[in-house]
């Protein structure tokens, strides 16, 4: 088993400050209550009822229990322990376990053993396991390992098991830490050799250019998911495959990437657009993606990655309270409505509400904040990792390390370390930091630098404060320009009127109206002009930081089929220079976040 770093148990990383407060929205919000307003999840299978059995419940608890630990909230515990009881005394002599009549959307998948839903199940069990330590859930998973091996070979992954292989990698990693059972390295092998090749796809990457048609290795929750697998292949083999991780990461930001730092995909790759869709279960399946990329490889750049989507993407197409989310978002988004558009989803899939299109993003969303903490920090070897800068502590017998900070609105951190013994410390240097500063007790602090890490020894009780020196810069790409600073992609806002489309008793759909002007474009900027705010309690309701710049209204630049036209460049500009504030791109559900670019003759 050959990995970097190892992820902290689920549970002993508590978040604090804007990050806390995010999670307790979430949870008054959807994740605490959807049990009991959507009827996916009222009568579920998972929990012994006769309705959907098939992932929506798996994929809720993957969010639940990982919010419920790491929050220590009593009541969704015990939400999430209905689920957990149901699932552990379901496993029957055999080794197989859930509901006896499994539902699917897709006849197709009737015609052999469905594997997916039990790989998410798994990853569930890994987690509840290392926040309480039930000492049932090794034999349970052992059991059904022994189930599926003895199986496998007959029944053997397809649809979306085969292209999912991954998730259920990790868990058996994960047992044989725990268990030594040679039969389990056996399956591993089988496993991987049934898996979609992931590694093939991205050392020559095919789909350069936008699908139109389902594809399987093209499904862009599949793509998000596979982009692991080589990385896990690694772990489980001792393999050598991180440079076509990043070549697959560099083709898809290359032929589909968009400014969120995400590729595109309105359930297909959709090229690179800011017009075309991106579905939400593919920003926390990407984003779980780099996390276990970073443990695996323990090199920061994949949290540079993993920041970019958790900082823009995720809060970007979820509602502030947390009551309502879209299934595709837009890069440039100025009307969310049901209207016809050239993607794959239905005509409702950018609109607000409790299920838009599917309703797997219903269920799979939750999963992001919880995990985005559980992985902040991380152990090596030697000592502890921070990989994100967010407010946090943890604390383990004789060692304590507090975050204390306002990132990613804010360049500033306080980390506080109580420890009885010499340890190595490893602290990220993102790459877009040009000026990585480190004190203590107001002297510099030298430190070796490795795989996007500062490393230095700590002997003691020590206070550092940490400077990421964030400035604004524009990023052309064509026709088309992006303003960013750190991991924050900053965004034109547009005023907006939500209006209420589907009442319920909660959770209710919108369609969203513009109400103020957008057609903006940008000259590449000599200077930029940085304003603070206040951080609120849902630090993505308002401004908590902006910057103004220069940009010319282009009344020419209108709508294309129901969205905002792609930009283009323009040489002519008759209008007079106006200055305009950008937010964050999480602060907006109406913006522009590509802008077009004015270039001189």
């Amino acid at each position: 088993m050959n990995n970097q770093f190892e992820k902290l148990p689920l549970g002993t990383i508590e978040a604090g400050g804007w990050l806390r407060n995010q999670l307790e929205i979430q949870a008054a919000g959807l994740t605490g209550h959807i049990e009991d307003q959507w009827s996916e999840l009222k009568d579920n299978g998972w929990k012994g009822g006769r309705g959907e059995s098939w992932e929506r419940g798996p994929y809720y608890l993957d969010g639940l229990v990982p919010l419920a630990y790491t929050l220590k909230d009593e009541n969704l515990i015990q939400k999430a322990q209905v689920w957990i009881e149901w699932i552990l005394k379901s496993q029957d002599h055999t080794g197989l376990f859930g509901p006896k009549s499994i539902i699917t959307v897709n006849s197709d998948l009737d015609k052999n053993q469905d594997w997916w839903h039990f790989m998410i199940v798994l990853k569930v069990l890994t987690q509840y396991h290392e926040a309480t330590g039930d000492e049932r859930v090794l034999p349970f998973m052992d059991k059904f390992f022994e189930y599926m091996y003895a199986n496998i070979e007959k029944q053997a992954l397809y649809g979306w098991a085969q292209a999912r292989g991954a998730e259920l990698l990790l868990s058996i990693s994960w047992l044989r830490k725990r268990l030594n059972k040679p039969y389990l390295e056996s399956l591993s092998n089988i496993i991987i050799n049934q898996t979609t090749d992931w590694i093939g796809l991205f050392s020559d990457f095919p789909f350069w250019r936008k699908v139109d048609r389902f594809h399987w290795n093209s499904h862009v929750v599949n793509v998000a998911m596979g982009i692991k697998f080589p990385g896990v292949v690694d772990e489980t083999r001792g393999s050598q495959n991180q440079a076509i991780v990043d070549k697959g990461i560099e083709s898809l930001m290359t032929y589909h990437g968009q400014a969120h730092g995400m590729f595109s995909g309105d359930e297909w790759l959709s090229g690179t657009s800011p017009s075309q869709g991106l579905e939400l279960c593919a920003v926390v399946e990407y984003m779980y993606a780099m996390e276990e990329l970073t443990r695996i490889y323990g090199h920061g750049k994949y949290v540079d990655i993993l920041e970019k989507a958790a900082f823009n993407a995720l809060p970007g197409t979820i509602s502030y309270d947390f009551t309502s989310h879209q299934y595709d978002q837009q890069v440039n988004q100025v009307i969310c409505n049901r209207a016809e558009r050239p993607w794959s989803n239905r005509d409702d899939s950018n609109m607000f509400g409790l299920e838009p299109n599917f309703g797997c993003c219903t269920a799979n969303m939750h999963q992001g904040w919880p995990k985005f903490v559980s992985h902040t920090l991380m152990k090596s070897d030697k000592g502890y990792v921070v990989n994100s800068y967010v407010p946090v502590k943890f604390k383990d017998k004789d060692f304590e390390l507090r975050c204390d900070s306002d990132y990613p609105f804010r360049d500033k951190a306080i980390i506080k370390i109580v420890t009885g013994d010499q340890i190595e410390l490893r602290l990220r240097i993102p790459t877009w930091c040009h000026a990585f500063g480190l004190e203590s007790e107001g002297k510099k602090v030298s430190y070796l630098e490795e795989n996007g890490y500062a490393l230095i020894k700590v002997k003691s009780s020590q206070t550092f404060e940490v400077s990421l020196k964030m400035s604004p810069k524009q990023v052309n790409r064509g026709s088309s320009t992006t303003v960013q600073m750190g991991p924050l992609v900053y965004v034109l806002p547009i005023k907006e009127d939500w209006r209420q489309v589907v009442k319920r008793d909660r959770f209710h759909d919108y369609e969203i109206y513009p109400m103020s002007k957008w057609q903006y474009g940008l000259k590449d900027q000599t200077s930029f002009e940085v304003m603070h705010g206040k951080i609120n309690k849902q630090a993505f309701s308002d401004k908590p930081v902006s910057i103004l710049v220069k940009g010319h209204f282009l009344p020419e630049w209108g709508l294309k089929n129901n969205s905002a036209e792609d930009p283009y460049y323009h040489y002519e500009v008759e209008t007079d220079q106006e200055t305009i504030e950008l937010v964050p791109y999480g602060c907006t559900k109406l913006r522009i976040g590509e802008f077009p670019l004015i270039r001189k003759f």
